[in-house]
């Protein structure tokens, strides 16, 4: 076989070397792109985990135990009357104004009802009775320091205990509507749901005392919706929130209670304690030891029959 020229061999051997060359730049290329796309592969769920986390939780628990945990809307509802108030307040001791307009710059929750007595008087107000163990009791302890309060009851228990209806207007007391069976998701209700039921509250408590005022309705759980607002205020009742609140419906306990109370009043508040419900007899031994000292400290008065 002839030999191939030097000259041909030499560049055969130069153009095999260098794409041998190229071969090689060719696998660490292709190695480095594969590395950077599994570590970008390998990154990105750590990235899109980072803004999938952006959630926010309220603490705000019920105020009642039969509460439900979702919060009652408290949006407008289609057809909702405008004219109601949409200035508000969430509820709650520390944030509730003293003024009686139910407004504050935290939020829209209450709908206009009232925080507080609109003058420097001090209301005490007691829900969910009556209830013949603790009822009178508090009757009692109020009469023993010439005080004067707000009852707001629930309808069922104005039905069963017409006796101790009277007794609380014999003794000179405010009577509130608080719903037939304090039913918190009450405003959720439809117009016509929500009407027959206090409706049927204010029957059961002029049952017991035809000529009774009742001017004030109390939403149960201080859940506030526009429906209700509108439904209370046209049956002509002026919704009815408050100040104070010492959780006494938790049973703390009487010291706990009073502690609460003492600390957080101040002129023209509306304190929130409870009647019925469950074992109250921490909330009249913490009313045995406030009161002398708001009586000293405040006028206190039951809520008016005319509120303007």
């Amino acid at each position: 076989m002839p030999a191939r020229p030097a000259g041909r061999v030499e560049a055969v051997t130069r153009v095999s070397s260098t794409a041998r060359a190229a071969g090689i730049v060719t696998v660490v290329v292709v190695a480095l792109l594969g590395s950077a796309y599994v570590l970008g592969r390998s990154l990105v769920p750590d990235q899109a985990q980072q803004h999938a986390t952006g959630v926010t939780t309220e603490g705000d628990g019920p105020h009642y135990a039969d509460q439900p945990a979702e919060k009652p809307s408290t949006g407008t509802p289609a057809g909702t009357p405008t004219d109601i108030p949409t200035t508000g307040q969430s509820a709650g001791p520390s944030e509730a104004g003293q003024d009686g307009s139910g407004r504050d710059a935290g939020g829209d929750k209450l709908f206009g009802a009232h925080t507080g007595t609109g003058s420097a008087k001090l209301a005490l107000t007691f829900d969910d009775g009556p209830d013949p163990r603790y009822t009178p009791q508090v009757l009692a302890t109020l009469r023993e320091y010439d005080v004067k309060a707000t009852f707001c009851v629930v309808g069922e228990n104005a039905q069963d205990h017409p006796d101790l209806i009277q007794a609380i207007v014999a003794d000179g007391h405010t009577l509130c509507n608080h719903s037939w069976h304090h039913d918190v998701s009450l405003g959720n209700r439809s117009a016509a749901q929500i009407r027959a039921d206090l409706v049927r509250t204010n029957e059961a408590i002029r049952a017991a005392v035809p000529d009774a005022p009742i001017v004030w309705y109390r939403q149960p759980g201080g859940a506030w919706t526009y429906p209700v607002v509108s439904v209370c205020t046209g049956l002509g009742m002026t919704p009815l929130h408050w100040s104070v609140d010492p959780s006494d419906w938790q049973a703390p306990g009487a010291s706990k209670i009073a502690t609460t109370v003492l600390a957080q009043v101040q002129p023209g508040g509306v304190v929130l304690m409870h009647d019925a419900g469950g074992d109250r007899q921490g909330t009249v031994d913490a009313l045995r030891r406030i009161l002398p000292e708001l009586s000293t400290r405040y006028e206190l008065e039951a809520l008016p029959t005319d509120p303007t």
